[in-house]
């Protein structure tokens, strides 16, 4: 498979809430079993630096250490005994940062995530971080993956959102300092129909940069 279509290095090799607002809209695509599943991010929030305290980066451990590597892999972690959360490393080598994957609008292989994800509705199947690690199935074995490179797991462009259908909040959930838990740092797309996701994938461009 060629990896002409992904999103290249440059993209993640930039401050991290610049790349966790650049995210939305963009393709998470996972193949896996031979099937292609993929959706378009619609939330994301970003961890950066040794200084917040919300962050895994905040006291480096060797789960956190992939943080401090280059840009463009997948931090992937068990939490709370129960979930799986990926991210995608951001900044330059040596300096921490990552963008947690929140939420997707889900495209290609539907009907595989309803069977990963039953009894739920389709607009529930991946509005989570770990609901949409279940869906695609993302495991912990694809921590370390580079995202750019890989044909397992990776992330494809797609057609800028404009701010005006941006909502930007605080983290949710995260512990900290004041500054940790009041930085405006979670991004999230509502798009008001199923056909501006199909807009959006329609004007994807060629590989960002």
């Amino acid at each position: 498979m060629s990896t002409s279509d992904h999103l290249a290095r440059p993209f993640f090799a930039r401050d991290t809430v610049t790349v966790a607002r650049a995210l939305l809209g963009q393709r998470l695509v996972h193949v896996g079993g031979g099937e292609r599943l993929s959706g378009l991010i619609c939330e994301a929030e970003a961890y950066a630096g040794p200084y917040d305290e919300a962050s895994h980066a905040y006291r480096r451990t060797p789960r956190s250490a992939i943080m401090y590597g280059p840009p463009g892999y997948a931090y992937v972690y068990f939490i709370y005994g129960m979930y799986i959360c990926l991210n995608a490393v951001t900044e330059a080598d040596g300096y921490p940062g990552a963008v947690l994957l929140r939420g997707l609008l889900p495209l290609e292989g539907m009907e595989t995530m309803r069977v990963r994800r039953p009894g739920v509705r389709d607009s529930q199947l991946t509005d989570g971080p770990g609901k949409l690690c279940a869906a695609l199935g993302i495991t912990g074995a694809l921590n370390g993956v580079d995202l750019c490179t890989s044909a397992e797991l990776f992330l494809e462009a797609g057609a800028p959102i404009p701010d005006e259908a941006v909502v930007v909040t605080p983290r949710v959930g995260v512990r900290g300092d004041v500054a940790a838990v009041s930085r405006p740092w979670r991004f999230v797309w509502r798009p008001a129909s199923a056909g501006s996701s199909r807009a959006a994938v329609s004007g994807a461009a060629s590989t960002a940069g």
